[in-house]
Parts: structure tokens; C-alpha cells; sequence
């Protein structure tokens, strides 16, 4: 099985101090998004069709999100949620035969990433105790 892994990072990865009392916190959430493309080969392989994975990767951005709050994680999961859309729509603009569909990529895209936020979220309640 062939595999090619396509990435796209929109901003680096940030990392700063958010006041003394805070630990170092990552600015940016990566979604990944993952679709699979048959495709077919010239003359006779023992092992039939091979199967490409394809991945793209965005960064969202959290900078100026304070996640603590409810306003802040809403906000940073619509962005995760925006990126998966766009990630997926690349992929099926790119590959229209790729499974999973454009929608589901997005769902498994956008879950992946929000349990990362899940994290951060509670991290950010934590410190504001």
C-alpha cells in the first residue's frame, strides 16, 4: 500500500506565557483531515489496487481566545469545525472519489481535533480557579 501524506499548516505553532501564573499554553489546535483514494495501476500487480492515503493538515488559530470562558471554546470550535469543512473540501476538490464522504471527513476531522481542545479548555478553567 502507497502512502502520501499531504500537509498544509496555515501558521506556525505557538507557544507563550499567558501572565506569570499560567504554564506555557499552545496557541493553535491542528485539524487533520484523512481520505482515502483507489486508484488504478498499469498492468498487473499481485496485490491489486493500491490505496492512498491522503491528509491535510490545518493549524486554527486560538490566539486572543480566552478559553476559560464559554465565548472562547465556542469560538474555538467553530474555527476547528471551519478548518475540517475546508480541509475536506480540498481533499474532494482534489480527489471526488475519495472515501469517506466530504461531510464525514469533516465530522472525524473536527472530533479528532476538539478532543485536543477539550483539553485546553479545561486546562484554562483550571488556571482561572
Amino acid at each position: 500500500m502507497n502512502s502520501v501524506q499531504l500537509k498544509l499548516v496555515a501558521g506556525a505553532i505557538a507557544l507563550g506565557l499567558v501572565g506569570s501564573a499560567f504554564a506555557q499554553a499552545p496557541q493553535e489546535v491542528r485539524v487533520q483531515a484523512t481520505r482515502v483514494v483507489s486508484s488504478k495501476t498499469v498492468g498487473h500487480s499481485p496485490s491489486g489496487v493500491p490505496i492512498v492515503d491522503l491528509s491535510l493538515t490545518y493549524g486554527v488559530s486560538l490566539m486572543g481566545l480566552d478559553l476559560s470562558t464559554n465565548s472562547g471554546a465556542t469560538e474555538a470550535a467553530k474555527r476547528i469545525s471551519d478548518a475540517a469543512d475546508a480541509a475536506c473540501k480540498e481533499l474532494g476538490d482534489k480527489y471526488p472519489d475519495a472515501t469517506p464522504s466530504q461531510r464525514e471527513c469533516a465530522k472525524i476531522a473536527s472530533e479528532k481535533a476538539m478532543v485536543t481542545l477539550h483539553g485546553l479548555v479545561a486546562a484554562a478553567e483550571q488556571t482561572r480557579k
